[in-house]
């Protein structure tokens, strides 16, 4: 695929569409983001009848659970006087404001204004949001326009134990982590100090291919299995893994999302699907439960190593999150043009940029974009082979 030069993507010189990284209302990469459905929270983290205020792609908005246990979207604002409405009341499936009492109703209509003897509630309406609840996670769709097909991945609806880890805030562009992703060079050297070494550990040789859905990558190594794996356009991440059990039989199938909370900062919503069921399936939680302890957070950790404090390896063996932490906001912020040169190796991250600079180019010049098809089962690498 030929490709515009895309090496220095977040230069002011370069045309729009090669900026990735402000996902602001008014840039292309935050109206492209928008135009798909995306988490903002788990499902775990929105109890019944309260509400949760929310800062994801660039926008704040309120997200509460009716009694009912139906979840709902909504600006973040009071329409009244402005104050921040997830520190009112869920009321039946509305959400009273805790200022001077307005309800809104889950469209976002008001419906009752308790101080006025006239009420005009008719004229006030606020923002609401689509949302959907699904794999343990709540989605919403924050873009303009009316909301695409909500995708489904039936592979993830499959028996077996499905997780969903707390999310942290990354102070660094979404980015850089999808650029990682698609990275498998940095493996043997950014995780050398893990299990990845034992089949991994040789630089590989990459290639990737366009696809319907976004890019099919492809890593080989001398003497080694090749590694496959599957990006979704435009933030989703598919592979597989072993799962932290003492099952060696079982292997989990992971999709994670990179979502940017705002420029400078993204978060990570992970679903692992454990193929265990019955009685293999109930060691596995007690594995998990027994593992659960206080421990320090991947951001604190990674912080101290980047300050100097402590080295990657004395992080500890295995440490796969906190070592891509590391790598992705030592780059900083937003990653600039000076240190961002390019070479074959970097084969998939040119191909992703290209794919995204040719998304974004449409968007500015008013022609549609790629219609990307999620299939409804994907082959993913399990063990030596795809499958």
């Amino acid at each position: 695929m030929a490709v515009a030069n895309v090496e220095a993507v977040a230069g002011t010189e370069q045309p729009a569409w090669l900026d990735f990284y402000h996902v602001g209302p008014d840039t292309l990469a935050g109206r492209f983001m928008r135009s798909f459905w995306q988490p903002i929270a788990r499902a775990q983290d929105v109890p019944a009848g309260r509400a949760k205020p929310i800062h994801m792609l660039g926008i704040e908005l309120t997200v509460y659970r009716g009694e009912d246990g139906a979840v709902h979207a909504l600006a973040f604002r009071c329409a009244h006087r402005g104050t921040q409405l997830s520190t009112g009341w869920v009321e039946g499936d509305n959400l009273r404001c805790f200022y001077h009492g307005w309800v809104y109703g889950p469209d976002g209509q008001c419906v009752e204004q308790p101080a006025e003897p006239e009420p005009f509630c008719s004229r006030i309406r606020i923002r609401s949001y689509p949302v959907r609840e699904y794999l343990g996670l709540i989605f919403a769709y924050l873009g303009e326009g009316e909301a695409p097909e909500f995708p489904r991945f039936p592979q993830f609806e499959a028996e077996g134990v499905l997780e969903s880890d707390p999310s942290s805030e990354i102070p660094c562009s979404f980015f850089n982590r999808i650029e990682n992703s698609v990275d498998e060079v940095h493996i043997p050297f950014v995780h050398r100090h893990s299990y990845y070494t034992e089949s991994l550990g040789s630089v590989p040789q990459m290639s990737a291919e366009e696809t319907e859905y976004g890019i099919f990558r492809h890593g080989s190594r001398p003497g080694a299995a090749d590694r496959l794996a599957h990006f979704l356009m435009p933030n989703i991440l598919l592979r597989t893994g072993q799962p932290w059990a003492q099952d060696a039989t079982a292997w989990r199938d992971v999709i994670a999302w990179r979502v940017p909370i705002d420029d400078t900062h993204h978060t990570v919503f992970g679903v692992s699907l454990v193929h265990v069921t019955g009685e293999a399936a109930e060691r596995y939680r007690e594995e998990r439960r027994a593992a659960r302890g206080p421990r320090r957070s991947v951001v604190e950790v990674g912080n101290a190593i980047l300050a100097g404090e402590m080295t990657v390896e004395e992080a500890g063996f295995n440490q796969i999150n906190v070592q891509d932490y590391v790598a992705q906001v030592g780059q900083g912020p937003i990653l600039t043009p000076q240190y961002d040169h390019l070479g074959k190796s970097d084969a998939v991250i040119v191909l992703l940029r290209g794919i995204w600079a040719r998304e974004l180019r449409a968007l500015a010049e008013g022609r549609p974009t790629k219609a990307w098809r999620y299939p409804e089962h994907f082959a993913l690498a399990n063990g030596n082979e795809l499958g």
